[in-house]
């Protein structure tokens, strides 16, 4: 077996021209109730803003998808989610946003790294979903 095949490491960042709290928030709402899918339908999910908090999709009655928990939550500058995402297989994942002021606002990055039994088309879709995200926040923010 190909260790690098267990392996997934995803590295992106936007620059935005807003202030690093209004990138914070406006990164919080996409992670919850603002958030879509790369098609933009809504895919609205539930975000508990404290360490230990769970991030994950409500889809009523009790049922749902866990995505992860806050691992670090330092407003306005980092947030820290590890769990399996959106990944519903043999997955360990760490994903980490962090917003830095720059000269002409912010900058939006993330990282996100996982080990374990990574599906293809997950690997392949990735980082179009991530580059959404990253985007939407931008519009949102600007």
């Amino acid at each position: 077996m190909d260790l690098n095949n267990l392996v997934l490491d995803v590295d992106q960042h936007v620059e935005i021209k807003a202030t690093p709290e209004t990138v914070f928030e406006g990164l919080l709402r996409r992670l919850s109730d603002r958030n879509t899918d790369p098609s933009n339908e809504p895919m609205p999910m539930r975000l508990e803003r404290w360490p230990g908090g769970r991030w994950f999709r409500d889809l009523g009655e009790g049922t749902g998808h866990l995505w992860g928990f806050v691992q670090v939550i330092k407003p306005p500058r980092l947030l820290e989610i590890h769990g399996p995402l959106f990944m519903s297989y043999p997955a360990a994942g760490h994903i980490a946003f962090r917003v830095e002021p720059t000269a002409n606002g912010s900058r939006l990055s993330l990282r996100h790294r996982v080990l374990g039994l990574i599906d293809e088309e997950h690997r392949k879709s990735v980082s179009v979903g991530w580059d959404h995200h990253l985007n939407s926040v931008k519009n949102e923010c600007e």
